[in-house]
Formats: C-alpha cells, sequence, structure tokens
C-alpha cells in the first residue's frame, strides 16, 4: 500500500549567481513510498502493469502519457510525449503520422526509449529497446476507434510539417466534412502504429535524501536479470 503521498519543503535556498530563483523549485522529500526486490514481479512487464494500476487507481490524469525519446541522423535525441495504448508481451504500442519527425528518426535509427512519470507517486518507469512499424490492419483497427473529430484530425494533418495557420488546417478538417459526412473518414496511408520490443527496464521510486530505490531488468522473454542500481 502507498504511503502518504505529503510532501514538505526542506530547503528553498538557492545558490547564489544571476539565475532566476523564481525557477527554482523548493527542495523536498520523497516520502510515497518504498521499493525492496521483494516487491517486484519476475516480469517487469507485469510490474509495469502494477504500477500504471497504482496510477490509475490515484486517478492521476494521462496515467498512458509517456516520453518517447528518438535520435536523428545526426545523432541528436529529441523527445516528446504520446499515449501508450496497448502493453503486452509482444510490447509497447502507439501512434503517430510515420512522416513525422519521430517517424522519420525510427525509420533510419529503429531504437527508442520511453519514460513513465507519475509524480504523485514518486515514480518513474524507463524502457528500451529496439522498434517496429505496426502491420497496416492494425493501424487501421486502431484508427476506426478513435473519436470521429480525432480522425478528422488526423487526416488532415501531415504531421511536424510547416503550415502557413490554423485557419489552413481548420479549412482542410471542413473540406473532408464535406467529403465524408457520414464520418467515415480514411486512415491516411502515412498514419500508423509501433511497437517497442523491450531490452532494458528501469523501475524508480524516490526515498528520503534521495536515496532512492532503483531497479533494473535486462534480458528478455522468460529471462529476466534484475539488478538493484545505485541512486
Amino acid at each position: 500500500m502507498l504511503a502518504s503521498m505529503t510532501t514538505q519543503p526542506t530547503d528553498t535556498a538557492a545558490p547564489a549567481g544571476d539565475r532566476d530563483d523564481a525557477l527554482i523549485e523548493p527542495r523536498r522529500d520523497y516520502t510515497a513510498d518504498t521499493l525492496a526486490r521483494k516487491d517486484l514481479d519476475d516480469s517487469p512487464l507485469e510490474q509495469f502493469r502494477h504500477w500504471l494500476a497504482d496510477a490509475r487507481a490515484a486517478k492521476l490524469v494521462d496515467a498512458t502519457a509517456m516520453m518517447l525519446a528518438t535520435v536523428d541522423a545526426d545523432a541528436r535525441p529529441h523527445s516528446r510525449v504520446v499515449l501508450l495504448k496497448r502493453a503486452d508481451h509482444e510490447g509497447f504500442v502507439w501512434y503517430t503520422y510515420q512522416q513525422s519527425d519521430k517517424g522519420r528518426q525510427l525509420s533510419a535509427r529503429p531504437h527508442a526509449a520511453l519514460l513513465f512519470y507519475w509524480c504523485a507517486l514518486e515514480r518513474q518507469v524507463r524502457i528500451e529497446g529496439r522498434v517496429e512499424a505496426l502491420d497496416p490492419s492494425e493501424a487501421d483497427s486502431y484508427f476506426h476507434s478513435r473519436p470521429v473529430g480525432s480522425r478528422f484530425s488526423a487526416a488532415a494533418s501531415e504531421q511536424s510539417a510547416p503550415v502557413q495557420d490554423r485557419a489552413v488546417l481548420e479549412q482542410r478538417v471542413q473540406e473532408l466534412h464535406a467529403q465524408y459526412p457520414d464520418g467515415d473518414v480514411p486512415r491516411p496511408a502515412l498514419w500508423g502504429g509501433y511497437r517497442l520490443i523491450p531490452e532494458r527496464f528501469e523501475f524508480w521510486q524516490g526515498r528520503g535524501d534521495r536515496l532512492h530505490d532503483r531497479f533494473e531488468y535486462r534480458g528478455g522473454d522468460a529471462d529476466w536479470q534484475i539488478t538493484r542500481l545505485q541512486p
């Protein structure tokens, strides 16, 4: 069971210098919970599911939001938040426009990192691995399950491409509504899904005095090796 999540600032002093103190958060301690080896499931997927269930039970907004980090052709990292749509023994799935910045980066370098951060629970989960594009049939199925407004927006937008102003996008949406008055706008050919196949997990639980609990899973399939890491 999670302990009290009430935290108190412990040190509001900022180092001397010319930086803006208004941007510095007051220091606080981490007291929400603990994490020991005996608490962990042997399967990192099951452990992730336990923690996601805790986040949902705590009614956290966007509990499935995850930071997706990719690398471009010049080895420069890029990150953005996307929503997890499925997590099972095949991997972690999300959907996007495949000619977006992240889509092009994944095409050239098909490895990525995911980060879930549940601030109120003082928990992070890091997941790293190779990425593959989903079969178009899976993208079709998910696309047509989305709210109708989201489908029209996806069909109207060439994600990451420049646009003169918002009015251009709104006009495209109106034109698509006129073209498909029944709401059955087709999935754009370049809109699809990706699956990250995990090679490494890390579960992080904030602890007092920054002596955090960290556990790493490495391996795969049924042979995951679990190691405690120093904070």
